[in-house]
């Protein structure tokens, strides 16, 4: 079976602790469904405890078992229920993706004094005081867990900036004086001049020790429950080599090939994604940001939209052994940081891309399998109630991909609204023709294979009630809805 990853979990789940417990109900579900890899939001205690989505992280060893931060759990569950999910999910046959936060820290419990410059936040490079000295939460000692897994305590020496004064009461981005070096650390590109902070405490990878210590953890995380993936992090933000060195020794150690798949979220600049994979020297993937954005643009445009471009610029294209394909994440949804949601018409298109063709490996979104209800403040600061409605035909897509999305693959981009593609099957699948419009229903004459000759095929997603049959030369007049995708499989 192909492989399909289910990011399980959205950005506004309820914090009641109760995650964990529904990824082991629902696992032998999911495996039926065609799904081979389930990736857990982060485990670990964040700053704000059992509110924390994870991606403020405090204490790397915390799974959920030390009472710190206002509570013992996460927001999704406990240690033990932890355990109990991976093993529901490993034991109905899938992989365990975990998310893995290294970039910077967030709720130190004591405050250092620290020398520090102030920098300009669009361009970090630019230097806008003298050095001085603030009082900053950088402290991090863990007294909750009392050194349990771990005696290794963070201080100043162990980041490279901060985003807050305390004595000051003052919000900004002060560069570290440490000693271990001048400015920043070295990034691909030169977004923001240096785009190595992001937030909280940006945590120094020049140091040794650090280095050392989240190799350890890494080891320590892997040998709790075996998971068989990794999703890393805003990896823009940390530097290649470090990377390289992390995913070289976690394999090593285990034994294990260990998928790794990063978030560089730079759509529209595909340059900077095969930068960075070069630079990682092939240890990791990217999600294919650019993708994504093809996506929602063409959600927005509707049948303006060139369906001919809908692949171009983007990294399942140019190097498609090593793209992550998406359609929507946690950071995408409405209301969050990165919004840039695809439209619910779209999506069904969308799914059809990333499910039914041979180029890369697909993430479906939680969301768009369960639906999702949230209200959250907007850029705007006005509060919005959001509904996102699950995909009706993303279960058959699953089903198709698992079923008849094999083999050769013939491409039919060649209208302005209207692409298709044939997948051929191979030995053990029957094959299956996509076609898809953004605009009026429509139909186009495609080859599929001269096996079919004679076969009739019907919609997998009953959209088109019309049989089509192959004639002696392998070819067929298949048919799209408006505005949809119909499958068409062998009857």
């Amino acid at each position: 079976m192909q492989g399909t990853i289910l990011q399980y979990f959205h950005w506004y789940l309820p914090s009641d602790g109760s995650l964990w417990k529904q990824i082991k109900t629902e696992a032998p579900r999911l495996k039926e469904l065609g799904f081979t890899t389930i990736w857990f939001p982060p485990a670990y205690k964040g700053s704000t405890g059992g509110l924390s989505e994870g991606y403020n992280p405090y204490d790397l060893y915390d799974l959920g078992e030390f009472d710190q931060k206002g509570s013992v759990r996460t927001k999704f569950g406990t240690r033990e229920e932890y355990f109990e999910a991976i093993d529901a999910v490993h034991d109905a046959g899938m992989r365990v993706m975990v998310d893995i936060v290294l970039n910077h820290k967030s709720g130190a419990d004591e405050t250092e004094k620290v020398k520090v410059v102030k920098v300009d936040p669009d361009n970090r490079t630019k230097v806008i005081s003298a050095p001085f000295e603030i009082e900053a939460y950088t402290k991090f000692t863990f007294p909750g867990r009392a050194k349990k897994y771990s005696a290794f305590e963070w201080n100043f020496m162990c980041f490279s900036g901060v985003d807050y004064a305390k004595d000051l009461d003052e919000t900004g981005i002060f560069r570290i004086l440490n000693g271990y070096g001048d400015s920043w650390e070295e990034m691909i590109s030169d977004e923001k001049g240096n785009y190595d902070f992001l937030m909280y405490d940006d945590i120094d990878f020049r140091n040794q020790a650090v280095r050392e210590e989240l190799i350890s953890w890494a080891k320590w995380y892997w040998y709790q429950r075996n998971f068989d993936s990794v999703r890393l992090d805003a990896v823009k933000h940390i530097t290649p080599a470090f990377y390289v060195d992390w995913l070289r020794e976690l394999r090593e150690s285990t034994g294990k090939e260990i998928f790794a798949v990063g978030e560089y979220w730079a759509p529209g600049y595909l340059n900077l994604l095969l930068k960075y994979i070069e630079e990682t020297q092939g240890e990791m993937s990217l999600f294919d940001a650019s993708l994504q954005e093809n996506f929602h643009n063409a959600s927005e445009k509707r049948n303006e939209y060139d369906m001919r471009k809908i692949m171009d610029e983007t990294l399942v294209k140019a190097m498609p052994g090593k793209a992550v394909t998406l359609v929507d994440n946690h950071d995408t949804q409405p209301l969050q940081a990165l919004e840039a949601p695809v439209e619910a018409w779209f999506k069904p298109i969308a799914y059809s891309i990333i499910l039914l063709r041979e180029e890369g490996y697909p993430c479906v979104f939680y969301p768009d399998l369960y639906g999702a209800h949230y209200k959250d403040n907007g850029r705007d600061d006005n509060e919005y109630e959001i509904w996102l409605d699950k995909v009706d035909e993303l279960e058959k897509l699953l089903e198709a991909r698992s079923k008849y999305a094999y083999g050769n693959q013939r491409d039919y981009f060649d209208h302005v609204n209207c692409i298709g593609w044939t997948r051929e099957g191979d030995d053990e699948h029957s094959g299956c023709a996509v076609l898809l419009s953004n605009g009026d229903e429509g139909f186009k004459n495609m080859e599929i294979g001269k096996r079919y000759a004679g076969k009739k095929f019907i919609d997998l997603l009953g959209k088109n009630p019309s049989e089509v049959e192959i004639n002696e030369d392998g070819w067929g007049k298949f048919f799209a809805p408006a505005g949809s995708v119909s499958v068409w499989i062998e009857k």
